[in-house]
C-alpha cells in the first residue's frame, strides 16, 4: 500500500547490491512512496550486483561512485542534482566491508592495512558524504541523511570483527556531523541500527545464522527484514520525522532493551 510519503522528494541510495540488500528494499520503496532517486555503488560492486535490474523498476539512473573518494561524491551529487532538477531530500547510506572477515583474521590478529580499508569504506566514507553534501550545500532545509549499523556498536558481538569498530565510528560522525547539519542547514542525521538480516554483506560474518537465531529467541516481535527496515527507513526520510536527528534508531524487534528471554532461559535449563 502507498500513503505518498515521498511524492515529490529527491534523493540518492548507496549500496544497493541484490533484491536481498536493506538499500534495494529501501529503493523500491521509495519508488512505489513518489520519491525520484539516483542509484550508486561502488564500480566493483556493480559488476557484482543486479542494480540495472532496480534502476529499470524504479526509473532511476545509476552512477557509479567510490564512496571513500571525494571527487566521485563530488560528481556523484553534482550529477544527482542535475538529474532530479534540484536539491536532495534524503541520502540512504548502506554501506560495509571488512576484508579481515572476508579474509578471516580474527580480531586479535588484523591485518592492519586491511581494518584501514574497512574503517574507510564502511565508516569514513559517511563523514566524507556528509562533508561534501554540506559544502555542497546539496540538501533541501528538513531533508534527511540516514546510514545503516548494528549493535555490535555498544555490545560485543566476537565475530562482528572490526565491522563493530567500524559502527561505533559511524554512530559517532551521524551526532557530530548532525549537530553541524541541523544548527546550520536543517538537516536530519540519524542511523538505523538494524536487527541481524540476511543480506549479501550480513551473511559474510562468521556465525551469522547463530546471530539470527539467537536475536530471534530473544526479540519479543522477532527480528525486522530488510523490507521492514526500508519502510521504516522511509519514515525517517518523510517529513513526519522533521524533529528526529542525531539519534541511533534500534529497529530490532526489542532485541536492544533485553536482558533474556524466556526461550533462551529454556534453552539453557535442557
Amino acid at each position: 500500500m502507498s500513503y505518498n510519503l515521498l511524492k515529490g522528494k529527491r534523493g540518492i541510495i548507496f549500496g544497493a547490491l541484490d533484491e536481498n540488500s536493506i538499500a534495494w528494499k529501501t529503493a523500491e520503496r521509495a519508488h512505489e512512496e513518489g520519491a525520484e532517486f539516483v542509484l550508486t555503488n561502488a564500480p566493483v560492486a556493480l559488476r557484482m550486483g543486479t542494480i540495472n535490474t532496480l534502476a529499470e523498476k524504479t526509473n532511476s539512473e545509476v552512477i557509479p561512485a567510490d564512496a571513500t573518494n571525494l571527487e566521485d561524491l563530488e560528481n556523484l551529487i553534482e550529477k544527482s542534482q542535475d538529474i532530479l532538477g534540484g536539491k536532495l531530500d534524503f541520502v540512504l547510506h548502506s554501506i560495509g566491508m571488512s576484508i579481515n572477515v572476508r579474509k578471516g583474521k580474527h580480531y586479535t590478529d588484523q591485518n592492519y592495512d586491511w581494518t584501514h580499508k574497512g574503517l574507510d569504506v564502511s565508516a569514513m566514507s559517511f563523514h566524507k558524504l556528509l562533508q561534501t553534501l554540506y559544502k555542497k550545500d546539496a540538501m533541501n532545509e528538513w531533508g534527511s541523511i540516514v546510514a545503516l549499523t548494528y549493535m555490535a556498536a555498544q555490545r560485543v558481538f566476537p565475530d562482528y570483527n572490526d565491522m563493530a569498530d567500524n559502527k561505533a565510528y559511524l554512530e559517532s560522525v551521524a551526532r557530530s556531523f548532525g549537530y553541524f547539519f541541523g544548527k546550520d542547514k536543517k538537516v536530519r542525521v540519524n542511523t538505523i541500527s538494524q536487527s541481524p538480516t540476511p543480506t549479501s554483506a550480513g551473511q559474510g560474518v562468521k556465525g551469522f545464522t547463530g546471530f539470527m537465531n539467537y536475536a530471534e529467541k530473544m526479540s519479543p516481535l522477532g527480528n525486522a527484514t530488510a523490507l521492514e527496515c526500508a519502510d521504516y527507513t522511509l519514515t525517517l526520510f518523510s517529513d513526519l520525522t522533521k524533529k528526529v536527528t542525531l539519534q541511533n534508531l534500534f529497529h530490532d524487534g526489542g532485541f536492544s532493551n533485553m536482558g533474556v528471554s524466556q526461550e533462551i532461559m529454556e534453552s539453557m535449563e535442557e
